[in-house]
C-alpha cells in the first residue's frame, strides 16, 4: 500500500493475484532465476564441494555485482514538510503533513522531500515512487508511540513470515527509486515502556500481566505451516507484533543514506524482495530486543558500505523467510556486498539466518572493523533443519576484529529447533582470506549434523589470537587451514 487512499479491498486483491513466488514481482522473479551463477555452481563452471580447489575466485564477480547497484536520483525539487503544515517542535502531529508532501512530490514527477531543522513527530511514513525523504543536519523525525499511527495494516514480513499487521515506521509498497537521506536523525522512540516490552522479557521493561508478543507470534508461525493465505493472516490492533522501522517492501531502486537511527521497535532496516538497495554511511545505535541493524530479505544486488552498527542484535543479518513461509516465495537473498562497515555491540557482525528457508549465496564481505566483547561474532551463520536453507558462496577477507565474545566464525545446524525438522541445511563454500582477530573464546565453532555436514570452509591467511577454547568442529568436511595461525601456532 502505497499510501492511506488505497482501498484494503483493492490491497487484497494484489496479495490474491502475488501469490507463490510472483510475491517478489516479475522483474525480481526474473533477475533471481538469471542471477550470475546458478546455485551449488562456482564461477568458470566449478562445482561446489572440492575441497581446498577454489579459493578466492567468487570474488571476481563484485564488480559486475557493483555495476548493477546503482543508487536512484531525483529531479531537483523540493517539496518542504513545513509548507504543509509540519510544525518541528516535537509535540505537533506532522503525519498528515508529510503525506501530503509525499503525494506532491510523487506527482510532480518526484524530488525531495525536506525535513528541516527541528523535531518531527508523526505517525507511519508511506513512500511513493520518485521521492526522496530528505532529513537535514539538525533534523529529527520522531515517531509516535501511539500504535495507533501505525494502522491500518499492511503487508508486512514478521520474523520472516507473511502477515497483515502494522505499518513499519516509515513503508514503501511496490514502488521505484525511493530514497532516505540527510545527515538528520529517525528516532523510534522505543524503550523499556514503549515497543520494547512487546517482546515479553523483563530486561526490556516487560511485567508480569502486561500485553506480549508470544501467542501472536505462535499464531502466525502456524498460520504459515498450514497455508493459510497472506490475506487471512490479519494481527495489527492487541497481537503486539513490533513493527521494523525502515521497510521498503517489493520495491526496486532502494537508498538509505547518512542518516542516523536510534530506537527502533524491532529491526531497523528492512529491505524485503527488492532489487538494487544500496545502504551507506548510516549510523545506527539502537540496543533493544530483535533491533537488528540491516536486515536485507530476499534480495538481490545489495551494498551495504562504511555503516556503524551498536545493535541490540545482529548488526547485519541476511534472510530469506522462515519454514514454510519462506519456501512458499522461495526467493534467496543474494549478490550482497558488504564493506567499510564498523560493527560494535551486536549477536554477529555479518550473519545469515537463522529465516532462510528461501537460501542465500553470493555474499562477500571486506574491509570491515569489529570489536566489542558484547559482539559475540564476526562471521555468523544459523540454519536448522526445521529452516533447511541453501547457504553457500559466503566470503570474508581483509577484516580486523579487535575481540568478539564467542567465535570469529560460527556456523550452527544446532540453532532453536536444531535436528528437529525434515528439511537438510546446507552449508558450503565459506571463505575466511586475511581475517585477524586479537580476542576471542573459540576461532571456530562449526556444528553440522550427523546426516548434513557443512562443507567446504576455508581460512587462509588468518591469524587469530587470544582464543581462550580452540575450535569447535562438529560434521565437518572438507575443512582447509592455509598459512593460518591461532594463539601464534599454525593451525590446518
Amino acid at each position: 500500500m502505497s499510501d492511506r487512499s488505497e482501498s484494503r479491498r483493492d490491497f487484497v486483491k494484489k496479495l490474491a493475484v502475488g501469490a507463490g513466488a510472483a510475491l517478489a514481482g516479475p522483474a525480481l522473479a526474473s533477475a533471481c532465476r538469471t542471477a550470475g551463477s546458478a546455485a551449488g555452481a562456482l564461477p568458470n563452471g566449478r562445482a561446489a564441494g572440492a575441497a581446498g580447489s577454489y579459493t578466492g575466485a567468487g570474488w571476481e564477480l563484485v564488480p559486475g555485482i557493483l555495476a548493477r547497484i546503482k543508487a536512484p536520483t531525483f529531479p531537483d525539487n523540493s517539496f518542504p514538510i513545513t509548507s504543509y503544515g509540519a510544525v518541528g517542535d516535537g509535540t505537533h502531529d506532522c503525519t498528515d503533513a508529510f503525506r501530503q508532501a509525499i503525494a506532491a512530490c510523487n506527482a510532480a514527477g518526484g524530488g525531495r522531500v525536506l525535513v528541516p531543522a527541528g523535531r518531527f513527530l508523526t505517525g507511519a511514513i508511506h513512500l511513493r515512487s520518485n521521492v526522496n525523504l530528505h532529513v537535514v543536519a539538525g533534523a529529527t523525525i520522531a515517531f509516535s508511540t501511539d500504535a495507533a499511527k501505525y494502522l491500518p495494516n499492511v503487508l508486512t514480513r514478521f520474523e520472516g513470515v507473511e502477515a497483515m499487521s502494522y505499518s513499519p515506521l516509515i513503508y514503501a509498497f511496490e514502488q521505484e527509486n525511493v530514497a532516505i537521506t540527510g545527515e538528520g536523525t529517525l528516532d523510534g522512540q522505543a524503550d523499556a515502556t514503549h515497543w520494547w516490552p512487546w517482546k515479553g522479557n523483563t530486561k526490556f521493561g516487560w511485567k508480569a500481566g502486561d500485553p506480549k508478543q508470544d501467542a501472536a507470534r505462535t499464531r502466525l508461525f502456524q498460520m504459515a505451516e498450514d497455508g493459510v493465505p497472506v490475506a487471512q493472516r490479519v494481527f495489527g490492533e492487541g497481537s503486539f507484533l513490533r513493527p521494523s522501522f525502515i521497510e521498503p517492501y517489493r520495491c526496486r531502486n532502494v537508498l538509505i543514506s547518512g542518516i542516523t537511527i536510534r530506537n527502533s521497535p524491532m529491526w531497523e532496516l528492512h529491505p524485503t524482495l527488492c532489487q538494487n538497495v544500496t545502504v551507506s554511511g548510516v549510523h545506527i545505535d539502537s540496543l533493544g530486543p530483535n533491533n537488528d541493524g540491516c536486515d536485507p530479505e530476499s534480495c538481490r544486488d545489495v551494498l551495504i558500505e562504511n555503516t556503524w552498527f551498536n545493535t541490540g542484535d545482529d548488526c547485519i543479518a541476511i534472510k530469506s523467510g522462515r519454514n514454510a513461509d519462506g519456501r512458499r516465495l522461495a526467493t534467496p537473498s543474494e549478490n550482497i556486498i558488504v564493506r567499510g562497515c564498523h560493527m560494535q555491540d551486536g549477536h554477529g557482525g555479518v550473519t545469515i539466518g537463522s529465516e532462510i528457508s528461501g537460501g542465500v549465496r553470493y555474499v562477500f564481505a571486506e574491509h570491515c572493523e569489529m570489536n566489542s566483547p558484547s559482539l559475540d561474532r564476526a562471521l555468523r551463520l544459523k540454519n536448522n533443519a526445521a529452516r533447511g536453507g541453501v547457504l553457500e558462496h559466503i566470503y570474508m577477507r581483509d577484516v580486523t576484529i579487535g575481540e568478539v565474545g564467542e567465535s570469529v566464525l560460527a556456523i550452527d545446524f544446532q540453532y532453536e529447533e536444531g535436528a528437529n525438522g525434515k528439511f537438510t541445511p546446507v552449508v558450503r563454500d565459506v571463505e575466511l582470506l586475511r581475517v585477524t582477530s586479537r580476542k576471542s573464546d573459540y576461532g571456530l565453532y562449526l556444528r553440522g549434523l550427523p546426516n548434513a555436514v557443512i562443507s567446504d570452509i576455508r581460512v587462509i591467511d588468518c591469524d587469530f589470537a587470544n582464543v581462550a577454547k580452540g575450535d569447535v568442529v562438529e560434521h565437518v568436511e572438507g575443512l582447509v587451514r592455509r598459512n593460518a595461525t591461532e594463539n601464534g601456532a599454525k593451525v590446518g
